[in-house]
């Protein structure tokens, strides 16, 4: 449904900033929507790894224009580490708004 593309996953993996930019592209074509969010990440308590810790999340928002990812290091359970994915992603995606 989000389109991302399969040398993006084999390239890059799930939880990647690449990944979370083709998510919220494909989010937004696929809604009709004028600007669409996504994340992906590790939100623990298991499945991290050196290069990918639990807490990494990166988010994407898409717009008529652009589209972007930004990563993100949070500390904490697993219900904290998805409570602040989602504030940053509407934090983002208000900048974004906010830009002229």
């Amino acid at each position: 449904m989000l389109g991302v593309r399969a040398e993006t996953l084999e390239k890059f993996g799930a939880v990647s900033e690449e990944c979370a930019r083709e998510m919220a592209e494909g989010a937004r074509s696929a809604s009709g929507a004028t600007w669409a969010l996504s994340t992906t990440g590790v939100a623990g308590p298991s499945g991290g790894t050196p290069e990918k810790p639990v807490g990494l999340v990166f988010i994407g928002v898409a717009g008529p224009n652009s589209a972007r990812a930004e990563r993100f290091q949070f500390r904490g359970d697993r219900d904290w580490v998805r409570t602040l994915a989602c504030q940053n992603a509407l934090n983002l995606l208000r900048l974004e708004l906010e830009k002229p």
